[in-house]
Order: C-alpha cells, then sequence, then structure tokens
C-alpha cells in the first residue's frame, strides 16, 4: 500500500473514532429520553420563586477560573416564565440577566435573553431539562459568542444540579457546575 492509502485510512480511523465519541460516551451523547424515569422536573414548578445558586466555572485547562454566587427570582404565568437572575462573581463583578421561558405542551422549551443569540431551545423530559443556545459574552470578557450545552439534574431533594459546556467553533473553552434550590430550603443536618 501507498503512504497516502496509510493516511487516508488514518484520517477515516481517527474520524470515526471522534464520531463514536460524540455520538456515545462524551457529555453531547446524552438524550432528554435518557432521564424519561425518575422524579419530574418541572421548570413552571421548580424555577419559581426565589432561587440561591452556587457554582464554579472551568476554564479551557480545565482549572477553576471563576466562583459565583447568584439569586434568581422566577414566576410564571401559565407556560411563559420570566427569571431574573444576579450573579456575583469571586473577582467582585456582578453580572444580571433576564430569562423568559416558554413552555410547550410537548416538554419543550424556548429560552431568549439579551445577550442569548437569537432564541436557545431545549426540552424538560423526565429528571433532566436540556437548554441550547448561544451566548454573547460582554465585552470585558472578549465579546465572543459561545455554543452553550446547559443541563440540569433535579435531585431526589429537590436541589438542581446544573452542569453545562461552552464551546467555539466546537472546541471546550469553558465548563460550569452549579447547584441551585429553593432560597428556603433548608438540608437535614442544618
Amino acid at each position: 500500500m501507498s503512504f497516502l492509502v496509510y493516511i487516508l485510512i488514518g484520517i477515516a480511523l481517527t474520524g470515526a473514532a471522534i464520531f463514536i465519541k460524540s455520538r456515545y460516551v462524551s457529555f453531547g451523547a446524552q438524550q432528554p429520553q435518557d432521564y424519561a424515569d425518575g422524579p419530574q422536573f418541572d421548570i413552571r414548578e421548580r424555577f419559581n420563586g426565589p432561587i440561591v445558586c452556587e457554582g464554579i466555572i472551568y476554564g479551557p485547562t480545565g482549572r477553576v477560573s471563576s466562583r459565583f454566587v447568584a439569586d434568581f427570582e422566577a414566576s410564571w404565568t401559565g407556560n411563559v416564565g420570566t427569571m431574573v437572575e444576579t450573579f456575583r462573581y469571586d473577582s467582585g463583578s456582578v453580572q444580571n440577566r433576564e430569562w423568559t421561558l416558554t413552555l410547550g405542551n410537548d416538554g419543550s422549551i424556548k429560552a431568549e435573553a439579551p445577550d442569548v443569540v437569537g432564541a436557545g431551545s431545549g426540552k424538560q423530559e423526565g429528571s433532566a431539562v436540556l437548554l441550547n443556545y448561544r451566548i454573547k459574552l460582554t465585552e470585558e470578557a472578549g465579546g465572543h459568542a459561545l455554543d452553550v450545552t446547559d443541563w440540569m439534574y433535579l435531585m431526589s431533594n429537590g436541589s438542581i444540579l446544573n452542569r453545562s459546556q461552552f464551546r467555539k467553533f466546537g472546541i471546550k473553552v469553558a465548563e460550569l457546575v452549579a447547584t441551585m434550590r429553593p432560597r428556603d430550603q433548608v438540608y437535614a443536618g442544618e
């Protein structure tokens, strides 16, 4: 075989491995129907009233680049909700965002915010919620538009665990891990 054939076989095998990994064994391989069983995550119920959120953001090297605590206030009129968020970062900066969430009768979600390019889309099914959207960072943060895959999982105690990945040109540049819970929720032992 010629050298060119070996290169083409190598490219084909690498492409196949990347496809298999992304489709079956990575963060992006999850589907809402994977979480159809378990407690039911209804965003109208879980994202309602005052919510506290605590989290960290990992940079592209996998190290923690930022920590935050946030206060959310959410309310609903039928299937349309508003969630006002105030993030306080360990750097001292404060960020505000207001989401408008529209829940379809099939569990589909339309998510809009001023720093979201167009509208995000997602689905609630079983114990999880998926949102995909494109977010425009502030000029202080570089002004880039990033593709976000945002998974939220309902825990047995009513808390929500959030894991998000941020990508630019398909390359992961940041990851967020956070918890959300009603402000008045008390845990056993507190």
